[in-house]
């Protein structure tokens, strides 16, 4: 029996579709924003990063429900993502005036960190033509009912850009449900984000009006404190590491407030450096309970930003073609544990790469 229940790929247009920003990631390589001469153009977004992995990894028929401004740097950003396999047809052009007073494109500095210096990420957002994308923008019948959808992915990162971002965020996932597509919906707690338009409090109301919409919810032990105010007995809020008993404590706070959470899924990451994390996932389900992905300790890390992302593609892989709970959380730790050796905030990992080390392989050379 399915973990979940997804509508069959012969009724839909596409089997996942991610709502949210796509920025383009300009990164200093092994050296350091501030002191950089050149950068590496990729494009990258929380929510974005999800389908493009679905797409690239995993073969799936994916799309991105966006706004760009109408200029080199928004085409710039269309055809990044349409090198990497996500449909655009969603994608709303806004028209720029010359400067950038009234709408942009987002810019994300990201430079990976080395050893004791950690990664750090600098965005350059504000008035970004994504934040301004609103619900009337988008026919989201027309996308979940005439086209057809099988799976929604969506986040908090969106969700904080704007009072519009969230608005839009609530008439999608309700249109979603309308039409008997899942949603995801990935936390991602930052900070920056909510520093200025009131923080954590205003974090919590915002994704507390959207969980009641969300079918799988997805984030860190940090995301759930922060993002939706339930804390872990025993562990302060910086979090610095989840065991499965407060990962239970916590579940089950959350899923006696939102009954709709069909699956619940955690990241686990113990810093020891920015090169070296200890790496594990923990997933339930009402008819699972709780299970646990292979644990990863001393995994060796090029570029940590993307990894919850690949995770989460990973986890929601393994639930479209109906695995177990415990064979999509192995999934999703294995391509978050992949997408965190190659450089950027996508996946280059293959399906076969993922299902091999899911299974159990190691880096012995393939010839």
């Amino acid at each position: 029996m399915s973990v979940v229940n997804v509508k069959s790929a012969s009724e839909c247009r596409f089997d996942a579709v991610s709502l949210g920003e796509v920025m383009l990631r300009l990164d200093p390589g092994e050296g350091r924003i501030r002191t950089a001469r050149q950068f590496t153009a990729w494009e990258g977004g929380g929510e974005y990063n999800v389908s493009r992995g679905l797409a690239r990894a995993f073969g799936y028929r994916t799309g991105i429900v966006t706004a760009l401004a109408d200029n080199e740097v928004g085409h710039l950003v269309a055809n990044l993502i349409l090198a990497g396999g996500v449909d655009i047809s969603n994608v709303i052009w806004k028209s720029y005036d010359g400067i950038g007073r009234s709408v942009r494109n987002g810019l994300n500095f990201t430079e990976r960190g080395f050893g004791v210096r950690g990664a750090v990420g600098v965005s350059d957002r504000g008035h970004t033509a994504a934040s301004q994308l609103s619900a009337e923008d988008v026919d989201f019948d027309h996308l979940f009912g005439t086209l057809g959808v099988r799976w929604l992915h969506t986040g908090g990162i969106y969700a904080a850009l704007s009072d519009t971002a969230a608005e839009t965020v609530i008439a999608a996932v309700e249109a979603a449900h309308r039409h008997g597509t899942v949603v995801s919906y990935d936390l991602n707690y930052r900070p920056s984000l909510w520093k200025a338009i009131g923080g954590k409090e205003r974090a919590q109301e915002v994704n507390r009006a959207i969980a009641p919409h969300v079918d799988v919810m997805i984030g860190n032990e940090e995301d759930f404190t922060a993002s939706l105010g339930f804390g872990v007995p025993g562990v302060d809020e910086n979090l610095a590491e989840l065991d499965v008993a407060g990962f239970e404590s916590m579940i089950t706070t959350a899923a006696e407030a939102f009954p709709n959470f069909q699956v619940i899924a955690t990241t686990m990451r113990g810093v020891k450096s920015a090169t070296v994390n200890d790496w594990g996932a923990l997933a339930w389900s009402k008819d699972s309970g709780v299970v646990r992905a292979t644990q990863r300790d001393g995994l060796e890390i090029l570029d940590r930003v993307g990894g919850g992302d690949s995770f989460a593609s990973g986890l929601i892989h393994g639930l479209l073609e109906g695995e177990t709970l415990q064979r999509s959380v192995d999934l999703g730790a294995a391509h978050g544990a992949l997408a965190m050796t190659t450089p950027g905030d996508t996946t280059m990992a293959t399906k076969a790469e993922v299902h091999k080390l899911a299974a159990g392989g190691g880096a012995r050379v393939d010839r």
